[in-house]
């Protein structure tokens, strides 16, 4: 779970870069709580 997790973080700092935002989202559905599954990923602040 923990390397899919770090997969995930790695291809949304991806996109974030090619796409120039600065900020994103990445949502796990799969939690009991919505609030405990969102994690904010910074792309240099």
């Amino acid at each position: 779970m923990v390397t899919v997790r770090l997969n995930c973080d790695y291809l949304i700092l991806t996109y974030l870069k090619l796409s120039g935002c600065k900020l994103g989202l990445l949502i796990n559905f799969n939690d009991k709580l919505i609030k405990s599954g969102i994690t904010r990923i910074v792309n240099n602040l």
